[in-house]
């Protein structure tokens, strides 16, 4: 039988995000909550930049992340040369996450399905 763990928010921002090979991918720089079915929206994860210049953010479906509580990381199965190629934003022009059509756009490009409905 599963075992759910419950985790605080903030216990996770900052938590280092790895690929399936190892690789460092960047950091938990926020995590967006969705107020209408109270889950998790989106993961916004910093990679590259020094001291928070120069980063780049990407908004992370919860469906692409899995915790590792061994390792006590996130891994993002992607490899780190398509995370570069992936559409991010910078810290002053945040994308509309609430779009239907960004959502289905961060989807498909990290290659995961939506499986629950998320309010409009």
């Amino acid at each position: 039988m599963p075992t759910h763990t419950l985790l605080s928010a903030t216990s996770l921002e900052n938590e280092s995000v790895r690929n399936r090979q190892g690789e460092d991918l960047g950091r938990i720089k926020e995590i967006m909550i969705d107020t209408e079915d109270h889950s998790v929206a989106y993961y916004v994860l910093s990679f590259g930049g020094i001291l928070g210049l120069g980063e780049e953010l990407y908004a992370i479906p919860p469906e692409a992340m899995r915790v590792d509580t061994d390792e006590k990381c996130f891994i993002l199965n992607i490899d780190k040369e398509k995370l570069k190629q992936a559409e991010g934003f910078d810290k002053d022009h945040w994308p509309n996450m609430a779009d239907p059509e960004f959502r289905s756009n961060l989807y498909s490009q990290y290659d995961v399905q939506q499986f629950r409905h998320r309010g409009h």
